[in-house]
């Protein structure tokens, strides 16, 4: 877990604040076995935030998207296509799966990816713009597509 531990309050907070892409840079959506971290901001610039969006090489259906606040806490971060996940108390979750900020754990709970949200889970990229979304980044990074 990360060093900066915040309190639910906290957290809340800045998974409902509005981010923004810092400039007009187009970024490559990532291929198969890359990564990439994309800089944002607050609306009055003084939080900073990271889109993570990593790729797996041989699952080319792998992928984690995750929205982190303060250089290294993890707000919120979907996993596509991955093994499941086991949170604290045991329980199983399998594949799509949401991770969501919870004080005292971080990013170690999860929970079904909510379908209403991420209609298309086999379109990574489509998927990205519902994360996306759903992290109330409301001025987008452009991203260009590629090829996967």
């Amino acid at each position: 877990m990360a060093d900066i531990d915040l309190t639910q309050i906290e957290a809340d907070a800045l998974i409902a604040m509005e981010k923004h892409r810092i400039d007009d840079k187009e970024w490559k959506f990532p291929g198969p076995g890359e990564q990439l971290a994309i800089p944002l901001t607050s609306h009055d610039k003084r939080e900073n935030f990271l889109l993570d969006i990593t790729r797996a090489q041989i699952v080319l259906t792998k992928a984690s998207y995750q929205n982190r606040a303060r250089q290294t806490v993890i707000l919120t971060r979907l996993d596509v296509d991955g093994p499941p996940h086991r949170n604290p108390d045991d329980q199983e979750i399998s594949c799509p799966h949401l991770h969501i900020y919870r004080e005292g754990y971080g990013d170690k709970w999860a929970s079904p990816a909510p379908v209403d949200i991420y209609t298309n889970i086999g379109d990574l990229f489509s998927t990205l713009e519902a994360f996306m979304g759903h992290c109330n980044i409301t001025q987008a990074p452009t991203l260009q597509r590629g090829l996967f």
